[in-house]
C-alpha cells in the first residue's frame, strides 16, 4: 500500500465441492474478506478460470473433492512460483471416491496439485474434540493464540517433502479411521500438521485444514435426503476466525 489511499487488490475465491455446506463457508469467507474494502474479488466454484486466478494477487480456496484439470494445476503452480500467494483451506487437498457401502478412498489423482500444496488428504477419524498446539510460538500468524480444543475433522495426510513445510499448528493422534480405505494410523508419525507455510519459488502457500461444515442437504448425492446434524466445527470458535483474519492479512503481503 502507498499514499493516503490503499491500492486496489484483485483476489479470487474458490468455494465449491461436495459433502460440505459450501454456501456457509463461502459467506463466512466473503464477510472476512469484506473487512478489507479495497479487495476486489472474483468468486468461482472450481479452479478452471485460470486467467482470472493468475491475474490475482492472491487466491483463497475452500473446496472438497474439486479436482483441477492438469492445465489448471500447472497454471496455478506457475503463478505461485512467480510470486502468487494462496490461502488454502480444509479440503483443498482432497480427492474422494465414495461408493457406499465400500470404504472411502483417496485416489492419488492430482500429483502436481499435491506436490504444490505439500499434502494430500487421506483419512480422518470421526469428528470429535482434539487439541491444537502451536508449532512455532514466535511466528506472527499464530503468536499469542493459546493452545485450543476444537471439534472438527482431524486431517491425516500424505506429505510431499515434509521438510519443506514450516509448521504453525499441530496435533498428535494415533488410531484407526473406520469407514476409510486407509484406516490404520496406529504406527505413523503421531504429529499431524494443522496449519503450515510452504514457499514455492517466489510465492508461498498457507494451508489450514480446519473448518469442516455440513448442512442438512449436503449428503443428498449419497442418498441422505436430510442430514440430521448441522456441523459448524471450528467455525464456532474465535481462534479459527482469528487465524483466517491473519491468513488474509498474510495473503495481502502484510507482516503482522
Amino acid at each position: 500500500m502507498s499514499g493516503e489511499n490503499p491500492e486496489r487488490v484483485d483476489a479470487y475465491l474458490v468455494a465449491g465441492g461436495r459433502y460440505h455446506d459450501i454456501d456457509y463457508a463461502r459467506l463466512e469467507l466473503l464477510k472476512l474478506l469484506a473487512e478489507h474494502p479495497y479487495i476486489r474479488l472474483k468468486v468461482g466454484s472450481d479452479y478452471e478460470d485460470v486467467d482470472a486466478i493468475t491475474a490475482s494477487q492472491f487466491l483463497v480456496s475452500y473446496t472438497c473433492d474439486i479436482r483441477p484439470s492438469e492445465q489448471a494445476q500447472i497454471a496455478i503452480r506457475d503463478w505461485v512460483n512467480q510470486g502468487g500467494r494462496w490461502l488454502a483451506l480444509h479440503g483443498t487437498n482432497s480427492a474422494l471416491d465414495l461408493d457406499p457401502p465400500n470404504p472411502v478412498s483417496s485416489p492419488r489423482c492430482f500429483p502436481v496439485w499435491a506436490e504444490l500444496l505439500g499434502t494430500q488428504f487421506v483419512s480422518h477419524p470421526p469428528i470429535q474434540p482434539f487439541p491444537v498446539e502451536l508449532a512455532d510460538l514466535d511466528h506472527w500468524l499464530v503468536e499469542g493464540i493459546d493452545p485450543f480444543e476444537t471439534d472438527d475433522e482431524l486431517y491425516l495426510c500424505e506429505y510431499h517433502d515434509r521438510e519443506s513445510l514450516h509448521p504453525l499448528l499441530k496435533t498428535e493422534w494415533l488410531g484407526e479411521t473406520p469407514g476409510f480405505e486407509e484406516s490404520d494410523w496406529q504406527n505413523c508419525d503421531p504429529v499431524h500438521l494443522i496449519m503450515y507455510l510452504k514457499s514455492y519459488g517466489e510465492g508461498e502457500i498457507l494451508y489450514n485444514n480446519l473448518g469442516h461444515c455440513r448442512g442438512h442437504w449436503d449428503m443428498t448425492s449419497l442418498g441422505v435426503e436430510y442430514y440430521p446434524k448441522q456441523e459448524r466445527c471450528s467455525w464456532e470458535i474465535p481462534q479459527y476466525h482469528e487465524l483466517l483474519r491473519r491468513g488474509i492479512r498474510w495473503a495481502l503481503g502484510q507482516q503482522s
